[in-house]
Order: C-alpha cells, then sequence, then structure tokens
C-alpha cells in the first residue's frame, strides 16, 4: 500500500485534497482524522504538518508527499522533487528598509531572520555572502527590522503591501519561485510501487486543468487551415458528416486560449464550435 503524507492544514492544505479527489482518491471529512485508508486505490493517506512532509518522505516512514518547494528546501531532508503541481505559486525574496540594503552581496555582516533558516543560509553560501546571523522566526517576520532583531529579513513575497507597510522593500533577485510539489524519497532510483500510478493520475488532473476539449464542423476544402489552428497533443480528430463537404473535427485546446482559438477557427469558416471541460485524462 503507498503510503502518501498531506499537509493537514495551511495554505496547502485544501488545494492538495481537491487534487487528490479529483484523481479518484478518497479524502477525509473530519479535519481531525490523522489516517485515511483507500483500499480501493490501494494507497493511505497521512494528514502531517507541511513543514514535516519532506522530512517523513526522506526518513522512508512515507513513500510520497505532497509540501512546498521551500518547504522541502528548507527541510534538509533526503527527498527529492517529483512532481510540479500546479498550485500555491510564491517568491521568496530578501528585503530591507527602504534604501538601506540594494544587492544581496551587502548582506555580509549583517543579521537576516527568516523561517526558512536553511534555504536562507544555503542561497547565501552560493552567493558567497557570510550573515552575521540568521535569526529564526516563526511568523511575523517582517516585524523583526523594526523590533531590532534584524537588518534583513527573507521572506514569501506576494503583492509586497505587508512588506512597505513595514517600511521595507525587497531587493536583488528572487531568491526561489516556490509552488506545491510531489516529493518522493532520494535513492537508488527505485520508485516505491504505486507512485507511478498516482504520477500519472495527478498528471492527468493538471492536464484536465490546463486543456478543454473543442469541438466543430468546418468544409472539408478549409480542413488543414482549421486544424492548424487546433493541432492537438498529438493529432486532432477528423471526422466525415453525412454532408460530404463538411467534416467534424475534435482537439484539446490549451484552456487558457479557448475564446481566442474559437474567434479563429470561425474567421476560417469553422461552425458549430463547442467547448467540454475534461475531467480526467491520460497521456
Amino acid at each position: 500500500m503507498l503510503r502518501i503524507a498531506v499537509p493537514n492544514k495551511g495554505s496547502l492544505s485544501e488545494p492538495a485534497a481537491d487534487m487528490l479527489r479529483e484523481a479518484g482518491y478518497r479524502q477525509r471529512r473530519d479535519t481531525r482524522e490523522l489516517v485515511l485508508a483507500d483500499p480501493d486505490n490501494d494507497v493511505e493517506f497521512f494528514f502531517l504538518r507541511p513543514r514535516d512532509v519532506a522530512v517523513y518522505v526522506g526518513a522512508g516512514t512515507v513513500d510520497a508527499g505532497i509540501t512546498g518547494r521551500d518547504l522541502l528546501l528548507d527541510s534538509g531532508a533526503a527527498a527529492d522533487e517529483h512532481l510540479e503541481l500546479g498550485f500555491a505559486g510564491s517568491t521568496f525574496r530578501f528585503a530591507a528598509p527602504a534604501g538601506t540594503v540594494t544587492e544581496v552581496g551587502q548582506i555580509e555582516g549583517l543579521r537576516v531572520a527568516s523561517s526558512y533558516n536553511v534555504l536562507v543560509r544555503d542561497h547565501l553560501a552560493e552567493q558567497g555572502v557570510s550573515p552575521a546571523a540568521i535569526v529564526h522566526l516563526d511568523g511575523a517576520v517582517e516585524s523583526s527590522v523594526r523590533l531590532g532583531v534584524a537588518d534583513v529579513i527573507a521572506d514569501v513575497v506576494e503583492t509586497g503591501t505587508t512588506l512597505r507597510a513595514a517600511g521595507l522593500e525587497v531587493f536583488g533577485e528572487p531568491i526561489l519561485r516556490s509552488e506545491a510539489v510531489l516529493v518522493k524519497r532520494r535513492g537508488d532510483g527505485t520508485d516505491p510501487a504505486g507512485l507511478d500510478v498516482l504520477t500519472r493520475r495527478l498528471q492527468g488532473v493538471l492536464t484536465a486543468r490546463q486543456y478543454v476539449l473543442m469541438d466543430y464542423d468546418v468544409p472539408v476544402a478549409l480542413v488543414d487551415d482549421a486544424v492548424a489552428l487546433t493541432p492537438g497533443l498529438e493529432s486532432p480528430t477528423v471526422s466525415p458528416l453525412h454532408d460530404s463537404e463538411w467534416a467534424a473535427v475534435r482537439a484539446m485546446v490549451p484552456r487558457s486560449q479557448t475564446n481566442q482559438v474559437m474567434d479563429a477557427l470561425y474567421d476560417v469558416g469553422a461552425r458549430a464550435i463547442l467547448v467540454t471541460s475534461i475531467h480526467a485524462c491520460r497521456l
């Protein structure tokens, strides 16, 4: 039975549960549940703190888990990223009082506050920069400079509104661009039984979220022009209609381009253009 660690709370929890549910797995109804067996799919879910997921995976206690790339790298665990999951995106950056620090090299000899000590330490080491200290804080990192605990912070930045309110501004290149990832234990390259099925299912969800199925009718003489707009993943399906001068075409189209493609098809001469959401798929 494949053992999978899932975040039990926080911003990763609900999207992870939604994705697993779309992939056909059972998910808990009560947030107090810590373990959930899904015998129909031969898996068992363990609901853990997001920060602990990579640690348990690296130790081999569970076979795979969902966590953030930032949490994986900060854990120092013997676990590797296996699959990007496309949600919970964030950017990790340095920030300091406006006008005081403008590049990473100036962090030399300064105190850095962060909730991600290992990630910050490793990044600064790669840059050849030695801070006076890396101060670990579990939250409210942006207040540490005003309180005299640190000179610089390293934290997740979304809009930057909170930083500006604290009199801080970002500097340097992003330390990391993070998102939710599926992780597995670092080892000899032999994956645990069932991981391939989990991977294909999650990839199917990602594809279903990114694409729609488009059907339309087009004059036979214009099929090549229409197909050039909807090449599909491999090749579109083209079928004859009762009226021999028309053909029916079906293809997968990026969801984000749906309306633009429909407009272009209509201009080419296609009609009866229909779009259907994809519930699940395997490629």
